[in-house]
């Protein structure tokens, strides 16, 4: 049996408005570590806190732990400030990375017609103010660390 469901249709579209390319304040609202055979990885839910324009938008993106991607791990570990002590102790403990906030630097790509957001780079929250009022868009690892000096 058929039945009409007016409204539907606008809900099947994504009403989600894209989030631009750029840098913004982020907070950890969620975590969660997801095996794969080759390529096991953590799955991150972060909400905007700036720029205003955004805020309260959500992005969910992904940090691979593999070998070859640990040291981006580290870095964003160190740069939200994640619990020194488990760090020291090679441990991620999923609850204690929420609310942990920072900066991150996002893109994104299209394969086979998806739209997937990249985590490109970090930075502790206390270099919000300098990085966003600064004409380059991106916080490299060579930029923090120039402004860490």
């Amino acid at each position: 049996m058929k039945r009409q469901v007016p409204g539907l249709n606008e809900t099947a579209r994504d009403s989600r408005p894209e989030i631009p390319d750029g840098i913004f304040l982020v907070r950890i609202d969620g975590a969660q570590f997801r095996w794969h055979a080759h390529k096991p990885f953590y799955v991150l839910q972060l909400s905007i806190l700036e720029p205003i324009t955004s805020a309260s938008q959500p992005i969910a993106g992904s940090l691979y732990r593999t070998q070859k991607a640990m040291w981006k791990l580290g870095w964003f570990l160190r740069d939200f400030l994640y619990d020194p002590e488990l760090l020291a102790h090679e441990q991620v403990d999923e609850k204690a990375l929420l609310g942990l906030r920072g900066v991150v630097k996002i893109s994104h790509t299209v394969i086979n017609g998806i739209s997937l957001t990249d985590l490109d780079g970090f930075a502790p929250a206390s270099q919000w103010e300098e990085l966003s009022a600064a004409p380059v868009s991106c916080p490299s690892r060579s930029n923090t660390a120039e402004v860490s000096r």
